[in-house]
């Protein structure tokens, strides 16, 4: 990829390329914004055997020389990544391409850990001799994922590297990381990128009314692209509010369980803010409802806290978004239930 893909993505790599204090890189920030990219564009970067001189001026990789070729086709010998199971497929990267090796078929659901076994090979990747002179270089994503056992396999190479190997880990958790694990890392932070440049960027993918669908996403345009091309219009955002109050749970029915709920939080965050006279994040505010009370929505978001953390597995997904629209009722007709019928937390 090019780091004019992503253009909010130019700047810190040119810092993090003329910055770099360490062999290890931690990319740091919320979803959606490119951490995972900005990882392989500094892995790419490392790798590229172009001379100074024939790089662009901010020091990122020439996508012309040979092993820039090799990456891109992602057949580089010095370069490996790890990611969980379940996440090669959405991120386009086979089991062989990601590890070195030749995956294996598995009717088991994919991991979202990244596992000993994965660690262990990486190990093995890192102790050889660099193929092409130049470095060595692995990417972990998300690196939160890495479970602690193969967390506390890494941590050793991490502290003693050999020779010119280099990591690049990206994180949107990086709380979750063992402590052990950052602190031999050197931060790379990466935010939300400008609305404007961010609004333009999804306009030419084609992405009607972007500003609706960016702000849907908290201003993280790669969901708000994703979203995009799973088939939610901007006018269906604006509506959502006011069907749901009316209690259409089809509105979401066909939704997975884990989106469907992260809406409904994300209604109930602007009617909260909206009863404490602060401006909604999410939806405008003339979609919402008036004067929502603050105790039942906050009920509400209790409840569908709960929910959240049970949403990959619900037991009848038609049945628990029902019951959640139900008790989150008082909240979106405060007209009707100015300070009763609160919702169960």
């Amino acid at each position: 990829m090019d780091a004019l893909d992503l253009p909010w993505l130019a700047q810190p790599l040119a810092q993090a390329l003329a910055h770099a204090r360490s062999h290890a890189l931690l990319v740091q920030g919320p979803a959606g914004v490119g951490q995972f990219d900005l990882a392989l564009l500094l892995a790419q970067a490392w790798l590229c055997e172009a001379a100074p001189e024939a790089r662009p001026a901010d020091g990122r990789a020439c996508g012309h020389c040979g092993s820039c070729k090799l990456f891109q086709s992602r057949t580089h010998p010095d370069f490996q990544i790890l990611l969980p199971d379940a996440l090669r497929e959405p991120l386009g990267w086979t089991a062989d391409e990601a590890e070195g090796k030749e995956g294996k078929e598995s009717k088991s659901k994919p991991s979202r850990e990244i596992k000993i076994d994965a660690v262990r090979a990486m190990l093995g990747f890192t102790q050889t001799t660099p193929a092409r002179g130049r470095a060595k270089v692995v990417v972990v994503y998300p690196a939160e994922a890495l479970n602690t056992v193969a967390a506390n396999a890494l941590l050793k190479t991490l502290e003693e590297p050999a020779g010119a190997l280099r990591f690049a880990l990206a994180s949107m958790a990086p709380q979750a990381l063992l402590p052990t694990i950052r602190s031999r890392c050197q931060p790379v932070p990466l935010g939300l990128p400008d609305a404007a440049q961010a609004r333009d960027w999804l306009a030419a993918r084609g992405v009607e009314q972007p500003e609706v669908l960016l702000a849907a996403a908290g201003g993280r345009p790669q969901q708000a692209l994703d979203w995009a091309q799973d088939g939610l219009k901007a006018a269906t955002w604006l509506a959502l509010p006011g069907r749901l109050a009316r209690g259409e749970v089809a509105a979401i029915a066909d939704w997975p369980v884990p989106r469907a709920i992260d809406t409904l939080q994300r209604l109930a965050h602007d009617l909260l803010c909206l009863a404490h006279g602060a401006a909604p994040r999410f939806f405008p505010a003339s979609s919402l409802p008036k004067k929502p009370v603050a105790s039942a929505v906050t009920a509400w978001s209790r409840v569908l806290q709960q929910a959240a953390r049970h949403a990959e597995h619900p037991l009848n997904a038609g049945l628990l978004l029902e019951s959640l629209l139900l008790q989150g009722q008082a909240a979106l007709h405060p007209e009707r239930n100015p300070e009763r019928g609160v919702p169960r937390a």
